[in-house]
């Protein structure tokens, strides 16, 4: 069930039986030479989309923008700051809690914008709390990182091995293609797997990782090993999102 498709009383009822919401969060950001710039918010959609029609959650419109100022100086990149990313977080679980939603999942594509939706959840619990609202203890507020699923992980060690790194990798590009298969490009990566290791700033990495991927060869992703990712990751988030709205 989609809340972009949704009229309120079709929400109203769905609220008689659920509290629950899943929120797709990503970024819009350079993914490499051949990885698409929306990739983690195509991902975080596409899974949470998946997990909305196995289990019958409702599923939010996506939050497509996110932390990604390190990723400046490729072009296409467009990023929040940290402060920018939190009020959105902050403002979007606000509204739902008013409607009296109290399990708020989001799914979450992008590893920048871990801190600053943490740091959001937070931030509401401490508003929520200082406020006469009888509700505010109710609210329960979680962030899933897709690729760090037990199941993903493993499938990713077995498919991928050292191959995967840590951008622009051939797991996200492969979910992102099977979501979006006019989307798929080829080339022959240099190197064939990218240097690995960290950066300070935008600028430091350009400077290190000049085509944009970090410690991977995207040149492995496929839609058809996307279309398996995509199963177990939905898999896991559904077990995950049905369990945490259940939870006391």
């Amino acid at each position: 069930m989609q809340l972009a498709t949704s009229t309120w009383p079709e929400v109203e009822a769905y609220l008689k039986h659920s509290t629950g919401l899943i929120v797709p969060i990503g970024s819009t950001e350079q993914h490499g030479p051949i990885g698409p710039i929306g990739t983690d918010f195509i991902c975080a959609e596409v899974l949470a989309h998946g997990v909305g029609d196995s289990t019958g959650a409702l599923v939010a419109p996506t939050i497509s923008y996110g932390m990604a100022v390190h990723h400046m100086n490729f072009p296409g990149t467009i990023a929040l700051r940290p402060s920018t990313l939190q009020a959105i977080v902050r403002d979007v679980a606000r509204s739902a809690h008013s409607h009296g939603f109290r399990r708020v999942l989001f799914v979450n594509g992008h590893g920048g914008n871990t801190a600053s939706v943490q740091a959001a959840f937070y931030e509401l619990y401490a508003e929520l709390a200082a406020s006469s609202d009888q509700h505010s203890a109710e609210l329960r507020l979680s962030l899933a990182n897709w690729w760090e699923l037990q199941s993903v992980v493993d499938y990713v060690e077995k498919t991928f091995g050292n191959a995967e790194g840590s951008h622009a990798s051939p797991s996200e590009l492969g979910l992102a293609w099977y979501a979006h298969p006019e989307a798929v490009r080829s080339g022959v990566m240099h190197p064939q797997i990218a240097p690995g290791g960290s950066f300070f700033d935008a600028q430091d990495l350009r400077t290190r990782f000049a085509d944009g991927r970090i410690g991977s060869d995207s040149s492995l992703a496929s839609v058809e090993l996307g279309q398996e990712l995509h199963e177990i990751a939905v898999k896991s988030l559904a077990e995950k999102y049905l369990s945490f709205v259940q939870a006391q």
